[in-house]
């Protein structure tokens, strides 16, 4: 695409004072010095129009490498450009050519006006370079102006001294041909593509790095590159700016980079392309208008703890990047270090926050690196790690550039790539330690640390969202020879991730056949075992087949199935309202007290972490989803380590923190895809149920496919939380056949106690609220029934208030009086049961004709709900309240939902950063008002500061509905 030339911004007629002064007839010789690309031919091609302009006659001439071995080809270009005189090239007599030819020099002067450009002198042959000293001695009484450009730039190689060293300063006028300024640049990049934005800009004039010449080439690329399809991404009616040169058309500016390096000389163009390499392996450093280079962000793993950062986390290259960089490309680390400094000051490079030099945007990295062997990529990096082991260098800085070298790598890469791996999986980040693991498993190996990097390799995939190849590594390390405790953590390991792939028969029987294998070790036999128990919930007949064996072999000969599996019987005789909670504690606690292995652990602690949670020991509980997530070693899959985060999303549910299981749940699949229902999406859709976020729930609750769910006990959680849902939109018949179906699921695995789904106490609420019945009755009185087995407050209340509703009459009262009394017993809180069973008292009180006693347990209720942000028990109490005639129903008087429209709409505009006065004039009111108004904000939020609005208003974004 042909393109008018683009002027530097600064070459409009800087030489106009030494062209009158010439016109006056003294001359001097002006020297435009400036990095290569900086324009310097073109600030002489200006000098030359300009001196056109004013009348005086120009001789030209261009040096070039290939006439250094010419004597006088330069003046030769000069005064006999057509070869007037070829007698002038001189043939011995050096000094009398050379007099000849200033002698025909002067008498051009004498006709006119004389401007003499030379451009590129550090090329000229050495004796057109002497004729040129020796002219500009004698110019300050000719007129005649001599301007040549020359080369100014750090290099590696240090250059012969500049024309003008040996001149006095009073002979010779420097002009610097600065690097473009950012704005400057802006300017150029504006004009070409008007239509940019300004993100898109800032990329580009990064990409140019403050060098005209990769500018103009980069921008002359993308205006010939063919515009991309209409659904393909651009940047504000801009082409895309390309990650790669690869795609860029026809490639001026990978040529015009490689230009620049051929004339840095070798041995910088080596350390430019080193610079390139080692690059590659540094973290990633994004900036304004790049592609994304980083990866997703990625959730601690729960089995980690947050480290304080470490000493040296920069790296060898942010302490020493001259250093390591000419050790890896092998040059003097004085002129590196100054080369870099160079280079910043020219816009090449620019320092990223960790202080380590990067080139000014991946495209120009990508330039350098164009064309250059990989042989030699590889051995930079080798060399840089080298450098950096012998330094004591972080592990992870030195394994990075291992990554980049081919296996059989220094005898020492294996240790620092596992090292490394640990590191990053400390660090939370299994998509680094994949990577050094991955490049661990291509050096030599025995047979035996094949299978532990295989096993480490595929669970930490499995957490990279990688499940396919981690089933896939795990499947290899089972047949790998190896002892049997590392055999044991492989075979769990795999049944877990087949499990949770929903291939519960195929988990069961790697399970089974590395069971079978461990004869001489009955204790890991036992881990087993306990692993297929707890990867047998997801799949009714296994389960069956499971609990049948550990259920009989229990009663006859504990010790077969060792603590773990006797926590799990424990666990089994909860949920099927065979036992108390008394007495399944003082079991499990015995449990584990008694010496366990250290694989059989984690079943045996997450297992009673569980329990405790059902028995409302939630302090107990919280403390053993600490231990067991302190046991789970992050570079290992295990089963257990899903079994304790829903544990811990358990506990909060009971405790009513919705706000953490709202931060906690995903928010489902993305667009319009379908995806498996989990215990925690379960726990979402409930807190948002209970938090009046009724359109976002059924938007997420909408967002799961139930047909294709596997039947397992998640599935089941997740229909009784939709029948919660349905419940509270009015969909009342939808609602009963969710919580039927979760109990049909539930009977059938032998799940009978309400401690897990109370779907009898949720079926007998609806079918009251659709007409009553004896089903309701019916099913009350048994949920009470097998909810005194276990004996908790919460379970036993929650239940004896439905029973109460489903009685009525004098009897139904002294239920439900006896309801709430229980449920106040609960230890720490458990108002996600009293506000509701509140409710239903005052309801049945004032439904009674005790209007004072109702109305005191409906503001109760209220009160709990604005407290624990239950907006909908909220509004349904307020509702209650005006039914039974309640002059001021449940006024909120505290936190966000106790806001009027008005002072909530005020807090808002503050919360953004407006100030007062625009508050008052956006709103038509008087500042003082405004002000009265964030007072009785501040006061109903419990803060003092401005600065605390955004945080509180986002708490409580939902407000109950006013009455």
């Amino acid at each position: 695409m042909t393109r008018p030339p683009r002027e530097h911004p600064h070459h409009g007629g800087p030489l106009a004072a030494e062209i009158e002064r010439v016109r006056n007839g003294s001359g001097r010789l002006v020297l435009l010095r400036g990095a290569t690309g900086t324009g310097r031919t073109t600030a002489l091609a200006a000098a030359v129009r300009a001196a056109a302009a004013r009348g005086l006659r120009v001789l030209r001439a261009r040096c070039s490498p290939e006439d250094t071995d010419v004597p006088l080809a330069a003046v030769r270009q000069l005064l006999s450009p057509d070869d007037e005189f070829p007698d002038l090239v001189p043939e011995g007599d050096a000094r009398g050519t050379a007099a000849r030819l200033w002698r025909t020099l002067r008498a051009y002067a004498a006709e006119a006006p004389l401007l003499v450009a030379v451009d590129d002198v550090h090329l000229a042959d050495d004796p057109s370079r002497r004729w040129l000293l020796d002219a500009a001695r004698r110019l300050d009484r000719l007129p005649l102006l001599l301007v040549a450009t020359e080369r100014s730039q750090y290099d590696i190689e240090p250059r012969p001294p500049g024309l003008a060293q040996s001149l006095a300063p009073s002979l010779v006028r420097t002009r610097t041909v600065a690097p473009l300024a950012d704005e400057a640049a802006a300017t150029l990049v504006r004009e070409a593509f008007p239509a940019a934005g300004e993100a898109w800009t800032e990329a580009c004039v990064r990409a140019g790095a403050g060098v005209p010449l990769l500018l103009h080439a980069l921008l002359d690329d993308l205006g010939s590159t063919p515009r991309p399809e209409p659904d393909a991404p651009a940047s504000d009616g801009a082409p895309a700016l390309p990650g790669s040169c690869a795609a860029l058309y026809p490639g001026s500016y990978p040529a015009a980079v490689s230009w620049w390096l051929e004339n840095a000389g070798s041995a910088t163009a080596e350390v430019a392309r080193c610079l390139a390499a080692l690059e590659e392996a540094w973290p990633p450093h994004s900036a304004p208008g790049d592609a994304a280079t980083d990866a997703p962000p990625e959730p601690p793993h729960p089995a980690v703890r947050e480290r304080p950062p470490t000493a040296g986390r920069s790296g060898a290259a942010a302490r020493d990047p001259a250093g390591l960089l000419a050790e890896a490309a092998g040059a003097d680390p004085a002129r590196v270090a100054g080369w870099l400094a160079a280079m910043g000051r020219l816009g090449l490079l620019r320092t990223d926050t960790a202080g380590r030099p990067r080139y000014a945007h991946p495209l120009l990295r990508d330039a350098v690196l164009t064309g250059w062997p990989l042989r030699r990529r590889q051995a930079a990096h080798r060399a840089a790690a080298e450098t950096m082991m012998r330094r004591g260098d972080r592990v992870e800085e030195i394994a990075r550039h291992l990554l980049r070298v081919p296996a059989a790598g220094p005898p020492w890469a294996l240790r620092v790539l596992r090292d490394a791996a640990t590191v990053a999986v400390h660090d939370a980040r299994p998509y680094d330690a994949v990577g050094y693991l991955r490049r661990a498993l291509e050096e030599q190996l025995t047979g035996a640390l094949r299978q532990r990097l295989l096993t480490q390799l595929g669970s930490l995939e499995y957490a990279s969202a990688d499940a396919p190849a981690a089933i896939a590594r795990l499947a290899e390390a089972q047949h790998l020879p190896a002892g049997p405790r590392d055999r044991v953590r492989t075979a769990v390991a795999l049944g877990a991730a087949l499990a949770a792939r929903g291939e519960i028969r195929t988990a069961m029987e790697v399970l089974r056949r590395a069971g079978g294998r461990l004869s001489d070790h009955p204790g890991l036999a036992r881990t087993v075992r306990a692993a297929s128990a707890l990867v047998s919930d997801g799949d009714l007949a296994s389960r069956q087949e499971v609990y049948r064996w550990l259920c009989e072999t229990g009663e006859r000969s504990p010790e077969l199935v060792g603590t773990a599996g006797q926590a799990l019987l424990v666990r089994y005789a909860a949920t099927a309202a065979l036992i108390s909670a008394p007495e399944a504690m003082r079991r499990m606690r015995e449990l584990l007290a008694q010496p366990t292995d250290p694989l059989a652990e984690p079943f045996l602690v997450g297992t009673a972490a569980a329990v405790a949670h059902w028995a409302d020991e939630l302090d107990e509980a919280d403390r053993l989803v600490e231990r067991g997530l302190a046991g789970q070693h992050p570079g290992l899959l295990h089963p257990m380590l899903a079994a304790l985060l829903n544990t811990g999303s358990d506990i909060a549910a009971a405790r009513g923190d919705h706000a953490r299981l709202l931060a906690a749940g995903r928010s489902g699949p993305p667009g319009g895809a379908r995806a498996v229902p989990t215990n925690q999406d379960a726990h979402v859709l409930m807190a948002l149920v209970h938090t009046g976020r009724t359109d976002e729930a059924r938007d997420f609750a909408g967002r799961f496919d139930l047909h294709s769910a596997p039947d397992g006990w998640e599935l089941n959680r997740f229909l009784y939380a939709r029948g919660v849902l349905r419940a509270a939109t009015g969909d009342l018949a939808g609602a009963v056949h969710d919580f039927l179906e979760c109990g049909r699921r539930q009977t059938a695995r032998e799940v009978v106690s309400p401690v897990v789904t109370p779907w009898r106490s949720a079926v007998a609420a609806c079918r009251l609220e659709l007409g009553g019945g004896q089903e309701a009755l019916d099913l009350a009185t048994e949920e009470v029934r097998l909810a005194r087995v276990w004996g908790t407050p919460r379970t036993v209340g929650r239940a004896l208030s439905v029973l109460g509703t489903a009685t009525g009459g004098r009897h139904g009262l002294e239920l439900a009086e006896e309801a709430v009394d229980t449920l106040r017993e609960v230890p720490g809180d458990a108002l996600t049961e009293l506000i509701p069973a509140l409710l239903a008292q005052g309801r049945q009180l004032v439904a009674a004709g005790e209007r004072g006693r109702g109305r005191a347990r409906l503001r109760e209720a209220a009160g709990l709900a604005e407290r624990s942000g239950a907006v909908r028990w909220l509004g349904l109490a307020s509702q209650a309240l005006r039914e039974g005639g309640a002059r001021h129903p449940a006024a909120a008087r505290t936190g966000s939902v106790a806001l009027t429209d008005s002072e909530h709409r005020i807090a808002t505009l503050a919360a953004e950063g407006r100030t007062n006065t625009e508050i008052a004039d956006l709103l038509h009111l008087a500042r003082r008002t405004v002000e009265t108004h964030l007072t009785s904000t501040y006061r109903k939020l419990g803060i003092r500061r401005r600065t605390e609005l955004p945080g509180r208003l986002e708490r409580g974004a939902v407000r109950a509905p006013r009455p």
